[in-house]
């Protein structure tokens, strides 16, 4: 039997570096009687397999059906294990884990003193290094081991330890707090995208209001700071304030200026700023700014001193790509954008088992509205294809949505009417299925029926006509989130001027810039 290649032990086995694999086989060959062990004979098997089969699998090893699960669960193990002795794997929270874990044995052979001792360093390093869930457990620990060993000072250091478990406790519920809520606010614009009326808008204010701690910004520190902002971006997002979005996106990168170690320790965050900071100027269209932000995170992930472990490597990958395309959305260089796809294409099969679902759709869409702005509308739809093909209907609605009003235009643009009326029916009822459907779309679908019924030399004024209507949306609170994914005034303006939409977005852009 062929199982999915998403095997857990099958995929860890492939995430391997080379010099991790060689460290595994030093690691469990360190015991002579692991060398013909059957979890490593699974692991040299796995190894070899370009897909997980479990036939083969047993065939190729003496492991038995009923066998299999267990060897599985421990090769597991084993490698994680392998893994964390790795230098690369190992950062400040490992060290002081490390250290809780020494103290700890300490504790068990009654050696208070040399307990206490490494603890007290292990706090100072997590208190220095934000790490204060940690912090915490530390100083609980520390109150055990006082109450069994009495010292001279046990007066001054009971009211210590209590003011600095106060302290942390206090924060550290309030980061709890902050976190639970940008989590929330993630999760609402992952699912649904942008507010998209009155009600939702006031649903999502009033939740964000009553779940926002007070706090006093002078007593916070990196980590509080971090999810304050991070929970007042996902609300701007929500509520398509994009001037907001820039600055809380500026907050949050500006803070790791001012604490640069916190880069290191937390890779991942940093990239996440840059690149809100990013798609925040790419909603104000501010491309002078978006360049020079663009460029300056370039140097920074390029650079040898950046973690580079998987995970980074996968973010740097869609930031730094999600942007390049993002900056030919701008200015209308849609001719220049599409050199982008086939080398996003090679590497996005290279971290094909790194990259979820709700990402590659933005990559399809990117690439979709690429060649529709440079007017190649059958390959535009051949990637709209792959996005409504996609059945994830809980993720990124939103982007199903407008994939299919996009995918009507082009199928119009491309002169593939023969089956235009389906496609219009297939629209209609999903955007009613997903509670979508609002002026914009009402007036796009309308527009799109009727053509059949237009003589071509009535067409430019039934384009001057909707885009009139259309014009009305643009700033509208929760109309203009469809121009967000489609430029549909420039388009029309594109129909009605008989040239390129690019070249119309670029017009605006220099009128902009002047």
């Amino acid at each position: 039997m062929t199982k999915d290649q998403k095997d857990p032990v099958f995929v860890l086995v492939k995430s391997l570096s080379k010099s991790e694999k060689r460290q595994f086989k030093l690691y469990v060959g360190r015991l002579g009687i692991n060398q013909d062990s059957k979890f490593l004979n699974l692991f040299t098997v796995l190894d070899k397999l370009k897909q997980y089969d479990e036939v083969l699998i047993l065939k190729s090893t003496q492991i038995k059906k009923q066998q299999l699960a267990n060897v599985k669960a421990h090769l597991y193990k084993q490698i994680l294990i392998s893994l964390k002795l790795n230098p690369s794997h190992q950062n400040i929270r490992s060290q002081i884990r490390e250290q809780l874990d020494f103290a700890s044995i300490l504790y068990h052979k009654g050696l208070y003193k040399q307990s206490l001792k490494i603890l007290d360093k292990a706090k100072d390093l997590a208190i220095t290094n934000e790490e204060k869930n940690l912090a915490f457990e530390i100083i609980e620990f520390e109150k055990i081991i006082e109450a069994q060993y009495i010292t001279r000072s046990i007066s001054t250091r009971a009211d210590e330890l209590t003011f600095q478990a106060k302290e942390i406790s206090e924060l550290n519920v309030i980061t709890s707090k902050l976190s639970n809520l940008s989590l929330q606010l993630y999760g609402i614009i992952l699912k649904t995208g942008y507010v998209k009326n009155k009600n939702e808008s006031n649903v999502v204010t009033t939740y964000f209001k009553n779940h926002l701690p007070k706090v006093d910004i002078v007593k916070l520190g990196f980590r509080e700071k971090l999810w304050l902002y991070k929970a007042h971006l996902w609300y701007s997002f929500l509520m398509q304030d994009f001037l907001n979005c820039y600055k809380y996106a500026s907050k949050w990168v500006s803070l790791f200026q001012q604490y640069p170690n916190m880069i290191n320790l937390n890779p991942v965050f940093f990239l996440k700023g840059n690149n809100y900071l990013l798609e925040s100027l790419f909603f104000i269209r501010n491309k002078e700014k978006f360049v020079q932000k663009l460029k300056i995170f370039n140097k920074i992930t390029s650079d040898t001193n950046f973690p580079k472990d998987e995970n980074v490597s996968t973010l740097v990958f869609l930031y730094s790509n999600f942007h390049k395309i993002n900056g030919h959305f701008i200015d209308g260089s849609f001719d220049d954008g599409l050199v982008l796809i086939p080398e996003i294409e090679i590497e996005l099969h290279q971290f094909n088992n790194r990259i979820d679902p709700h990402h590659k759709m933005i990559f399809y869409y990117k690439f979709a509205s690429l060649h529709f702005g440079a007017g190649n509308n059958k390959a535009s739809i051949k990637y709209l294809d792959k996005i409504i093909a996609n059945k994830t209907l809980s993720m990124r609605e939103d982007l199903l949505c407008f994939s299919r009003v996009l995918n009507l235009v082009a199928h119009y643009e491309a002169g593939l009417d023969y089956h235009l009326e389906s496609l219009l029916r297939g629209t209609y009822k999903f955007l009613i299925k997903m509670n979508d459907l609002h002026e914009v779309q009402k007036e796009m679908i309308k527009f799109i029926r009727g053509l059949q019924d237009i003589y071509p030399q009535n067409l430019k004024n039934a384009f001057i006509d909707l885009h009139k209507k259309l014009k009305v949306y643009e700033d509208h609170p929760f109309e203009r989130r469809a121009f967000l994914y489609l430029d549909v005034i420039s388009w029309l303006e594109s129909k009605i001027e008989n040239i390129p939409v690019g070249e119309i977005i670029r017009k605006k852009y220099l009128a902009k810039k002047t």
